[in-house]
Formats: C-alpha cells, sequence, structure tokens
C-alpha cells in the first residue's frame, strides 16, 4: 500500500511539473519580452506628434542667468526645466540642450550633487564649459524623473518590466514620449529669435546619450549630438535602439564618447553603433574606463563645442 501511495504522489508531481513546464513554454512563446524588429516606417510613426504653433511656456527667474520653466507637452503632461544663459551677452545663441542618465533630474546640469549624491557623470561641468563658450544651455526632466516621478508607476517598476517575463510598453512608452517632450522644446527654441536657428547641440549621458541619438536621428533641427556611454539597446524595444534610427541621421556632427568596460555596452556594440550613424563628420572617443568615464572626458568636448 505505502508503495502506491508513493508512485500516485510521484505521478501527480511529474504531472504538475509538466503542466508548469507547459504553461511557462507557452507563455515564453506567446507573451515573453523578444526580439520583435520593426520596419522603419512603423520606428518613426512611433516619434510623430502634433506640433503646438503658440505653445504656453511659464519661467521663474532663479537669478540673472537662469530660469526655471514648465509647459504642457503634446499630450498634455506638464514638464518641467531649466535654462541659462552665458554672461556674456549675444544678439544671437547657439543652444546646447542637455539629456540626464536613467533617474537623474534636469538639476543635474547644474550641480555638481543632488540631495547628497555628487553627479558622477559630470554633466554639470559640460553645462559650465558650454556656456563659457557662449552656448545657452536647457534641460528638461524625462517622464518618470525628477518633478515628473509617479508613485503608481516608479523608475524601478518600468525597469524590471524588461525581464524575460515583462511588459515592454512602460520603457517604450517613457523613452518616445521624452523624444516628443524635446521635440515640443524645439518649437519653442525655433521660434526665438535671440536664438541661432541651425545651431542647437544636444549632449546626453547614458539613456540621456539614447535619447540624444534618438533625437537627432528623427528631428534634422538638431546640428551636433554628444552622445556619452549610450546602452546598446537591441530589438527587444526596437523603437527606442538607436541603432535603428542612426542610420536616417542626416549628416550632422557626432560625437560619440565609449567606455572599453562598459556594462551596458560592448566594444562590439559600441563599434556597431559608431559604424551605423550616418554622418560624414562622425568621431569617436573611447576611454579605458566602465560606464562612469573618467571626471577628465569634459575636457574633450571643448574642441567639438568651439563656436568659433
Amino acid at each position: 500500500m505505502l508503495k502506491i501511495n508513493y508512485l500516485k504522489t510521484l505521478r501527480y508531481i511529474l504531472l504538475a511539473t509538466f503542466s508548469l513546464f507547459t504553461l511557462a513554454l507557452l507563455w515564453y512563446l506567446m507573451l515573453a519580452l523578444k526580439l520583435q524588429p520593426m520596419s522603419q516606417k512603423d520606428i518613426f510613426a512611433q516619434y510623430e506628434y502634433q506640433h503646438n504653433p503658440s505653445l504656453d511656456i511659464s519661467f521663474v527667474a532663479i537669478d540673472e542667468h537662469n530660469l526655471q520653466f514648465s509647459y504642457h507637452s503634446f499630450d498634455g503632461e506638464v514638464v518641467y526645466g531649466q535654462i541659462s544663459y552665458p554672461k556674456k551677452q549675444a544678439e544671437h545663441y547657439p543652444v546646447l540642450i542637455g539629456i540626464s542618465a536613467m533617474g537623474r533630474s534636469y538639476v543635474r546640469w547644474w550641480a555638481d550633487s543632488f540631495n547628497g549624491n555628487p553627479t558622477l557623470t559630470q554633466v554639470d561641468k559640460i553645462a559650465q564649459l558650454a556656456n563659457q563658450q557662449g552656448y545657452v544651455v536647457v534641460a528638461i526632466d524625462a517622464r518618470f524623473h525628477g518633478k515628473r516621478k509617479q508613485e503608481s508607476l516608479p523608475l524601478s517598476k518600468i525597469m524590471n518590466n524588461l525581464h524575460p517575463w515583462g511588459d515592454r510598453k512602460g520603457y517604450l512608452n517613457m523613452i518616445t514620449n521624452t523624444v516628443k517632450d524635446h521635440r515640443v522644446l524645439l518649437d519653442w527654441l525655433m521660434e526665438q529669435t535671440q536664438f541661432s536657428v541651425g545651431k542647437v547641440t544636444v549632449a546626453g549621458y547614458s539613456m540621456g546619450g539614447q535619447i540624444s541619438l534618438l533625437l537627432a536621428s528623427v528631428d534634422p533641427r538638431i546640428d551636433k549630438i554628444i552622445a556619452i556611454a549610450p546602452p546598446f539597446i537591441n530589438d527587444k524595444v526596437a523603437a527606442v535602439a538607436p541603432k535603428n534610427l542612426v542610420p536616417n541621421m542626416r549628416n550632422a556632427s557626432t560625437l560619440l564618447m565609449t567606455a572599453s568596460n562598459d556594462e551596458y555596452a560592448s566594444q562590439l556594440e559600441n563599434n556597431l553603433l559608431f559604424s551605423l550613424i550616418n554622418s560624414e563628420k562622425k568621431q569617436r572617443i573611447d576611454f579605458d574606463s566602465g560606464h562612469i568615464l573618467p571626471a577628465h572626458y569634459v575636457e574633450q568636448l571643448l574642441p567639438f563645442l568651439a563656436t568659433n
């Protein structure tokens, strides 16, 4: 009797294990996050938006050269940011749009630390350098970052959903809508007589580098791109993978800064990305470091930012 019960229990265990395996296999085949290539037409459709010729933008002065601002984007979402003017006045200013790394607010472009955490990406030094070269520097918060955080959908949940069983929509929407927020910002910049049309540079670190490449690929109003340690994105989220869009870049001057031991992009992946950038005016600087580049990388930007 004991042997019979043992065999029966074993049979139930094997049946339950097989059933769970079958369900897991079906889930993976039908729903799991897998490579999902997209056509160029479908990718570019993700970045279309309704142009608003009369953008309602509000400013609050911080000091003589810095202002905080907010505006409603293409879908009514409120965007928050800051703009800083150089000390030397000019009739027309070139513009640098700064885009922060994941989890970082626009404030990082003006602060060497925030809430007790140092700005390891050194983007505050980039803003200082750009101001010294006569640029107006502008930066906004990405979706779900800084003043745009949402308790109901924290950034950690969006990223955790990129595991093999997750939902890619949150991440895709975060990136594509942030790109479109910047396109709305460009609409306003192009209408201001104090800015030099055709002299707009975009600079971004990590996720900011990714968004910089995407923005420049879908919007011809970007003249120069500084993409610093962008992560390599595969076709699990094809619509926000720079490799799929940079072949359509309109010959903008591009500086790609990479790391030899970047945990988010291998040397082969960085080589591939650089080869796909469609510009005769492209250059690459590779550092012997991890994802956080050595602080002196900012010095390498001076020739690229020179306006004369």
